[in-house]
């Protein structure tokens, strides 16, 4: 079915790129990548990859191409006049004090705090009204702060603590157990841990899931076969228990166990796909009891959120698109037995618990809206948010009568709250001080129509007395998938572009979760150009209602997101100035043979299910669509070299294709940030960087000479 070609010749060609920007210029010189003979047939269909070599992240001809790569995109990036100063203005603003909210873990309450411009937060703690001390702090984990802190996982008493670390941003982790009092570590590190929570049982052991490591290349993992193992304290990993997994019935891509706060039962979670997991669950009191089905399919979203002796609560999907809660006796949990606890309702219910109660927070059109139950399904109250925006951490332990929230939107940073669970009163916990205003910007949220009449709804952020003459530089930022929703809060970085008069405007496209898994249904497979065009029509009501236009409007979106920038400037390249595709899946024929790729079918498809798949996907993938002659966007595509979850081969390929075929003077550079991965951890000091970049070459290439907002920057010079 496939016919693979020899690499015929690895030289850098040197070509010359002259791109203009209105009254600017920089002449640019960039690397044309070679080219080799592979084909793939897909239904009598042949596919040209010349460009397959560059799936090898890790051979020298690859290295050496990156190396160029960079060589010319930071060679251009430096010649734009203003990038220093976006640079130093992310600094000033990003040097602030920030904490999380506060969580109680035996004698102590933990932290996480970040003095201003710190690599990696830090985890501190305190006892009662003592002063508090750091716990454990991930800027020293390594020299150049690449090395993040990726969980914390408590014993029930407080005196254990496991936790992950992520090195130069890989999804791969290790687990390292102390005792909290002493902060001493216990035992050896745990190695090769992937896509994986911590759950004690007991201060005997712990539950984690994980892949067998490939040998080389990434590209080689059996991600079909998620394990579950029990490591038990004092014993090598290698004598670690497998609990669920490895069996041919038990081929599962996404695994989890977790322990109830009682100790009581163990539940188990196992998905195929992104979308959809079986259920199920065992009696840790009973030595003989084996794990039973609760859900023996993937057609729901399933996991148990709190027990009261044996009766469960779950929340589900099942017959209730916008989630609901049921009930059921552990001894007979089958899904025909279960009761509506708390039943559906036209919003999308993401439910806490703590305190003693249940808070379901839901989301009417991406806005939170909190009420508080108790344990009878009795509705106690609707909690008053401080403003319309995004609420979460609603919840802790059932002891605990007081706990924190926190609140966000747009243009408030997150500030944290302290909740009475009896009389439902809060007061301020922490505000941040910040060199940001609030009160000079405002929030609107809109609603236009899609290609097909679908409402859509989106949030426009801008400084008030905004003029509305088409002239403001924009970004537009999706995602449109995985039945992830996008919620107002606050950004660092779009606070800037805000301050330089810019409009950041997010529509709530189909393919995310905000309307339950109706809207995400509409936006999966062959409805994926549904997701497009929601992106698209967003536009064009920016453009129409001359918030911008198309001299002045960016696109940007990260992971599917970068496939959505991708296949909307391929397919409407006049419609936006600037394209920022980050960490994209852009090779739609080949995602699912990269790592945890083949996960997403669910979402995406694959081009080996079906001719009508795969037509499909070639009709609309970035990279197999980008086309001789035509003008694109000046393009700027980011990824890291190491990304273990959307391997950097998919951002590689579309670059050179870009770069081969634009027919344009719009610059097509790749940024590629080394000894980094899908963007969780990536220290401040790279993010800063990063963001200096992508608003320097944004304003520059929307004909910018100097800065929009001169008095924002005025003490910042190149």
């Amino acid at each position: 079915m496939k016919k693979f070609g020899l690499l015929v010749v690895l030289a850098i060609i040197i070509v010359s790129c002259e791109t203009e920007t209105k009254k600017n210029k920089i002449t640019v010189t960039y690397p044309t990548t070679a080219k080799v003979d592979s084909i793939d047939t897909y239904f009598g269909t042949d596919v040209k990859d010349p460009y397959r070599w560059l799936e090898d992240d890790r051979s020298k001809e690859t290295e050496a191409w990156v190396k160029e790569q960079n060589k010319v995109t930071f060679g251009y990036l430096e010649k734009i006049p203003f990038r220093k100063a976006i640079k130093q203005r992310l600094e000033k603003l990003w040097n602030y004090e920030k904490l999380g909210s506060p969580f109680k873990e035996g004698d102590y309450t933990y932290f996480y705090k970040n003095d201003g411009l710190q690599n990696q937060y830090v985890v501190y703690r305190k006892k009662g009204e003592g002063e508090p001390e750091i716990f454990l702090d991930p800027n020293t984990f390594s020299k150049d702060g690449t090395t993040s802190l990726a969980g914390l996982s408590f014993t029930k008493d407080g005196s254990l603590a496991a936790y992950l670390i992520s090195e130069g941003g890989s999804d791969w982790r290790k687990a390292i157990v102390i005792e909290t009092e002493t902060k001493k570590i216990v035992e050896d590190t745990l190695t090769d841990i992937k896509f994986s929570g911590l759950s004690w049982q007991g201060n005997d052991g712990f539950y984690y899931s994980s892949y067998d490591k490939p040998e080389g290349s990434e590209l080689s993992a059996k991600t079909d076969q998620h394990k579950v193992y029990y490591h038990k304290l004092g014993t090598s990993q290698k004598e670690d228990r497998l609990v669920f997994g490895g069996r041919p019935e038990e081929k599962h891509r996404y695994v989890g166990a977790s322990v109830s706060e009682d100790q009581r039962y163990l539940t188990l979670s196992a998905a195929v796909s992104t979308s959809g997991n079986k259920l199920f669950i065992k009696d840790l009191n009973d030595p003989n009891a084996l794990l039973i089905p609760i859900v023996n399919d993937t057609d729901s979203d399933n996991y148990v959120i709190e027990n009261v002796g044996s009766k469960l609560y779950i929340v589900t999907n099942r017959n209730a698109p916008n989630k609901k809660i049921v009930t059921v006796d552990a001894s007979d949990p089958k899904t025909e037995n279960w009761v509506d606890f708390i039943p559906e309702t036209e919003n999308v219910l993401s439910p806490s618990t703590g305190g003693g109660y249940f808070f379901t927070e839901y989301m009417v059109d991406a806005i939170s809206k909190v009420l508080q139950y108790d344990y009878e399904g009795n509705l106690v109250r609707e909690v008053k948010l401080p403003g319309v925006g995004s609420a979460s951490g609603f919840g802790g332990k059932k002891e605990n009568k007081e706990f924190y929230f926190s609140f966000t939107n747009y243009i408030m940073p997150g500030s944290s709250y302290k909740y009475d669970v009896e009389t439902g009163e809060y007061e301020p916990y922490w505000t941040p001080e910040i060199d940001f205003n609030p009160k000079d910007y405002e929030s609107k949220q809109i609603f236009y129509d899609s290609k097909d009449g679908t409402k859509v709804p989106m949030i426009i952020t801008y400084k008030k007395g905004l003029e509305l003459n088409g002239k403001n530089p924009t970004i537009l930022y999706g995602y449109g998938g995985f039945n992830i929703s996008l919620t107002p809060s606050f950004s660092i970085v779009n606070a800037v572009w805000l301050e330089q008069g810019g409009v950041y405007a997010v529509p709530n496209l189909r393919g995310g979760g905000e309307y339950g898994k109706k809207w995400h249904t509409a936006g999966i497979k062959t409805k994926k150009q549904n997701v497009f065009d929601d992106f698209i029509a967003a536009a064009e009501y920016l453009i129409d209602n001359k918030y911008t236009s198309s001299d002045y409007l960016a696109i940007r979106g990260g992971s599917n997101g970068g496939l959505l920038v991708g296949a909307t400037m391929t397919q409407r390249p006049e419609l936006m100035k600037v394209a920022l595709p980050a960490v994209g899946v852009l090779d739609m024929l080949r995602y699912h043979t990269f790592t945890a790729g083949a996960g997403w079918a669910y979402d995406y498809g694959t081009s080996e299910e079906s001719q009508e798949m795969f037509e499909y996907l070639k009709n609309y993938s970035p990279l197999h669509n980008v086309k001789e002659g035509v003008h694109y966007p000046a393009t700027l595509v980011t990824t890291g070299d190491h990304d273990d979850r959307v391997v950097p081969a998919h951002s590689f390929k579309f670059a050179a294709e870009l770069q081969a075929k634009q027919a344009g003077k719009n610059p097509t550079l790749i940024r590629i940030e080394t000894n980094a991965g899908h963007g969780a951890g990536t220290p401040v000091s790279k993010t800063i960087e990063q963001y200096a970049d992508i608003f320097g070459f944004t304003l520059y290439n929307m004909g910018f000479e100097k800065l929009p907002n001169q008095a924002v920057v005025k003490e910042f010079k190149d």
